[in-house]
């Protein structure tokens, strides 16, 4: 009895052993196949670099929340609002502001009986020919804290910028946007310099005032600004009074006109990091919607082929029914009228989906029906679910492998159709969201590229990676679906 044990363990671990031999060569034989299509070498370096971009994500995007605090414009308010991306600068005859931080200001603390004054000065280079949208002073303070501001200009000339009170029981950020506080202050300043004719001509709500404090002091100052460049010096003084007041951490922000590797949109957020966090959902929806589709659609197309008769013709006529109603429309009338949902959206997409590989899988399986050893599992009295689950579908995996592949493309497209449309899930970031935003901003009319090419071009490149594979392997694995 032992002995016979023995020989059942020894067959049963060669026969491990032969089917892994068998799965090796057979994998090694698909790649040399695989190595042959092009297209298909191109939709695999593709998906490496899109899966790179998932794994790679907490280290490539500058702001880590960006996928949790997508909506939370505290979080992006230290950003330039609707920025070019920083490359720009590259290719432009005309070198905009880049967004820069002033931080370790030289700092001098006087100390009297009734208050503290404390004094900050900070060096900025201007350096560029499209002047910063913004200079915003912030820092932390506590009580009563009354600030003053002003800036010396290259040529010596100061303008008193802002005088501001504050007085708070808890710490609270101190923000102040310079240019839009001293927007008069820097006007009339302009005015002086200007020719009377032009200063009377020029429509107050037609000039910018960052555009003035960057230019040379000369006529023409308000209808034809000449950039100044050179060190700026900010001066911050900050009366300090009470026991428990202070002020802490003071900086300066440079709102750029270009920003990062893709941008901002209007909310001040972070295109790149919207278009990597956005990857992951793209990939995820893509392939769960494509699998569960493809699964149901193969155990229907089989079930049909295997029963055949009454079962077959009611089958197809369910399969009639689902096929003829346009998808998208009654998604957006569910997400019109339903709260939107990433789940039950997917839960949609499988719901019509899986009609695709009904009618191919139902006439492959009407072949591998007939065959030798479907016969003889029926001779050996074989369940149903064994005949179908063990000699059937194992005969169409290949087939669905190409089929899921050629199915994620729709899936992302027809999600970034309902989120362009304002009906997708708003709680999580994926690139239709970002294309909404920009419909709804007219970042078009606006000519902000950055904020609509991206997220488009992602999601074309994305379907093309996944068909160039589908298609590399419909190629492959066709002839092999042919029973021996």
């Amino acid at each position: 009895m032992r002995n016979d044990g023995n020989k059942a363990k020894k067959k049963t671990s060669i026969s491990r052993e032969t089917r892994i031999k068998e799965f090796k060569e057979s994998l090694k034989e698909f790649w040399s196949d695989f190595k042959q299509v092009k297209y298909g070498i191109v939709g695999l370096v593709l998906l490496i670099v899109f899966i790179l971009m998932m794994v790679l994500e907490p280290f490539i995007i500058p702001f880590p929340e960006a996928g949790e605090r997508w909506s939370d414009i505290t979080y992006w308010i230290d950003n330039p609002r609707s920025a070019a991306p920083a490359w720009v600068n590259w290719f432009s005859g005309k070198k905009n502001t880049v967004h820069e931080f002033l931080t370790e200001p030289e700092l001098q603390v006087t100390d009297t009986p009734q208050f503290q004054v404390v004094e900050a000065e900070f060096n900025y280079n201007y350096k560029y020919d499209i002047p910063p949208g913004e200079l915003t002073l912030k820092a932390l303070g506590k009580g009563n804290v009354v600030v003053e501001a002003e800036i010396i200009r290259p040529d010596g000339e100061t303008i008193n910028l802002v005088r501001k009170n504050f007085n708070t029981r808890n710490e609270t950020e101190i923000r102040i946007p310079l240019g839009n506080e001293a927007a008069t202050r820097i006007i009339n300043f302009g005015r002086e310099f200007e020719s009377t004719e032009n200063s009377r001509n020029v429509q107050r709500h037609l000039l910018k005032p960052m555009e003035i404090l960057f230019s040379k002091a000369q006529e023409g100052i308000l209808v034809k600004p000449e950039p100044l460049k050179g060190d700026y010096r900010i001066n911050v003084k900050a009366i300090i009074v009470g026991k428990d007041s202070y002020i802490k951490d003071p900086e300066v922000v440079v709102s750029g006109k270009v920003f990062g590797f893709l941008g901002t949109d209007d909310a001040r957020r972070d295109i790149w990091s919207g278009i990597v966090v956005g990857t992951k959902w793209a990939i995820f929806i893509g392939l769960l919607t494509a699998f569960v589709s493809i699964a149901v659609g193969i155990m229907y197309g089989v079930t049909m082929a295997y029963f055949g008769g009454w079962v077959d013709s009611l089958m197809m006529r369910i399969y009639e029914i689902f096929v003829s109603i346009p998808m998208l429309p009654v998604l957006v009338v569910f997400s019109a009228v339903f709260s939107p949902s990433l789940w039950t959206l997917i839960l949609f997409m499988c719901v019509f989906y899986w009609t695709g590989p009904v009618l191919t899988v139902r006439s492959m399986a009407l072949q591998i029906k007939e065959e030798t050893y479907i016969e003889a599992a029926h001779a050996l009295n074989a369940s149903t679910g064994r005949i179908i689950f063990k000699h059937m579908i194992p005969q169409l995996i290949p087939y669905a492998f190409a089929n899921m592949a050629l199915s994620v493309p729709g899936a992302i497209v027809a999600e970034a159709s309902i989120s362009l449309l304002g009906l997708g899930d708003a709680s999580v970031v994926t690139w239709g969201q970002i294309l909404h935003g920009a419909m709804k901003s007219s970042a078009v009319l606006k000519g902000l590229w950055w904020w609509i090419v991206p997220p488009g071009l992602m999601i074309a490149l994305l379907g093309m990676t996944f068909a160039f594979l589908g298609f590399s392997m419909d190629k492959i694995l066709n002839p092999k679906l042919k029973t021996r």
